[in-house]
């Protein structure tokens, strides 16, 4: 994050890539899960669990986080309030605004669907792997229900002059929403879930538009396809669009980095990899990135509180797609920066960290080969913030890994095989090309009017490159170039 100057000469390199030189670092095939934490086919072959990047503490530990600490953990509202709660909001130092907090938020959601019945150890998700359920849903029926089965695209209705979703009468589709929600604002997309707030469902528009106008591309460049050829090519030209995006535009900005992240699958042709992923419950958990919302959600003019902003996507028809541009979102590590509305999932990550039985946060450094901290001022940077995490835990060594994540100072996918990176996959050189030229702000600028500058910063906040960054970010992003969902 220092000495830019060098790093741009670096950057110029056409030979220089980031490798995978962590990549061992996580298990493959995977290892654990919260029953097992040992070998064994079911931890390997059962999907229907998140894996584990370390076994669970043994049930016959003397403390609950193995050998250190209190006998009892404090209850999670405590440490909820003592260590996550906002007091003032704290806005994120490199200038990171919503739409970066929604991206995040609607990119998981493809990944990251926690089984409630059994509990959040086990997930519903299909393969463990990015296939953007969130566009075309994660069953053939719910496809078939969002596809217009004629010119080759997705389902869509025009609102003055702008495309939108189609609503949930027009297509039979599955959402949730609530009583109140009026007929023509129930939006139909892939996952049922994203009419909760207006940010899911911008870029579940921008990504049907996207989805539409490469079926255009492919019908020009091959007129003698037929509309499912057309359909299922540009569905994987949008998953390789999504792959470039994460890693050279979303990663880059989380990790503050001069380096510059390089998405490219030949890279790995030559090397014994696995294209099949299991998620990791620790991923799952570490995602739970709440301190980016804001206490009051300001879109162009006009402020909304929660209540008045989830399942409203009347802001989106009334603001339009970019709007969310303007507000800076708060920052997700150095602790108390979560907001009030949405204590209660903090919690809970919390307690189903505490069922899961996850190792303490020491623990998770020694295993990606970072250095374990000695004191909890060495943590969090700070004397108060210590104090209040040594009289919860009493030692460094029983830390919970989702609290320390917060208050620390501050995905390998078919797509990227030799069988399948290559222009006839997705239709020649022009479908290739663009994967290979795909951005955040192309996706939008192609798709929307009224284009931001950098759609992931707020363009009023100065970047400062060389604020301190979660050690956990060098994890996520370095595996995630391995090509794991495993861990970003």
């Amino acid at each position: 994050s220092y000495f830019k100057g060098v790093w741009n000469i670096v950057n110029n390199i056409p030979f220089l890539y980031v490798l995978t030189f962590r990549s061992h670092l996580i298990d493959s095939p995977p290892t654990y899960n919260v029953h097992y934490g040992y070998k064994n086919w079911e931890a390997f072959s059962n999907l229907s669990y998140y894996t584990r990047a370390l076994p669970p503490v043994a049930d016959d530990c003397p403390t609950p986080m193995g050998v250190k600490g209190k006998k009892e953990l404090s209850d999670s509202k405590e440490v909820f309030e003592n260590v996550l709660l906002r007091r003032k909001f704290l806005p994120d130092p490199q200038g990171t605004n919503m739409m970066f907090a929604f991206f995040a938020q609607h990119f998981t959601h493809q990944i990251l669907k926690s089984d409630r019945n059994p509990g959040p150890a086990f997930t519903t998700g299909l393969g463990h792997r990015l296939y953007l359920s969130h566009v075309y849903g994660e069953t053939l029926d719910r496809q078939h229900k969002l596809r217009l089965f004629k010119d080759r695209k997705l389902k869509y209705q025009v609102i003055d002059g702008e495309v939108y979703p189609p609503i949930v009468k027009d297509t039979q589709v599955e959402m949730i929403y609530p009583p109140h929600v009026p007929e023509h604002l129930q939006f139909a997309v892939g996952q049922k879930v994203f009419g909760l707030v207006p940010g899911l469902m911008m870029y579940a528009t921008i990504w049907l538009q996207e989805h539409n106008r490469v079926c255009d591309v492919l019908k020009q460049e091959h007129p003698e396809w037929d509309d499912e050829w057309l359909f299922q090519t540009s569905r994987l030209i949008l998953i390789g669009e999504t792959i470039k995006i994460v890693i050279e535009d979303y990663v880059q900005h989380l990790n503050g980095y001069h380096f510059k992240l390089k998405f490219d699958p030949e890279l790995l042709f030559n090397q014994q990899f696995q294209y099949q992923n299991h998620i990791s419950s620790e991923f799952n958990t570490l995602y739970h990135w709440h301190p980016l919302l804001p206490d009051t959600f300001q879109i162009h003019d006009q402020e909304y509180n929660y209540q008045q902003f989830i399942y409203n996507n009347s802001i989106l028809l009334k603001h339009g797609l970019t709007q969310f541009v303007e507000q800076i979102a708060g920052s997700v590590f150095g602790g108390r920066n979560v907001p009030s509305p949405v204590q209660a999932v903090a919690k809970a990550s919390i307690d189903h960290s505490r069922n899961m039985k996850y190792q303490c946060f020491n623990d998770y450094h020694k295993c990606f080969n970072l250095k374990p901290y000695k004191l909890f001022e060495e943590l969090t940077g700070e004397k108060e913030m210590a104090a209040e995490l040594e009289a919860l835990y009493c030692d460094i060594d029983a830390l919970e890994f989702y609290p320390a994540f917060l208050v620390e100072k501050l995905l390998g996918n078919p797509m990227c095989s030799p069988h399948y990176w290559k222009p006839s996959t997705f239709g020649g050189e022009e479908g290739f090309k663009i994967i290979n030229t795909a951005s955040i702000q192309s996706l939008i600028c192609r798709n929307v009017k009224g284009c931001p500058f950098d759609p992931l910063l707020t363009k009023t906040v100065t970047i400062n490159a060389s604020t301190s960054h979660s050690r956990l970010e060098d994890i996520n992003s370095t595996v995630l170039l391995k090509g794991h969902s495993t861990e970003l």
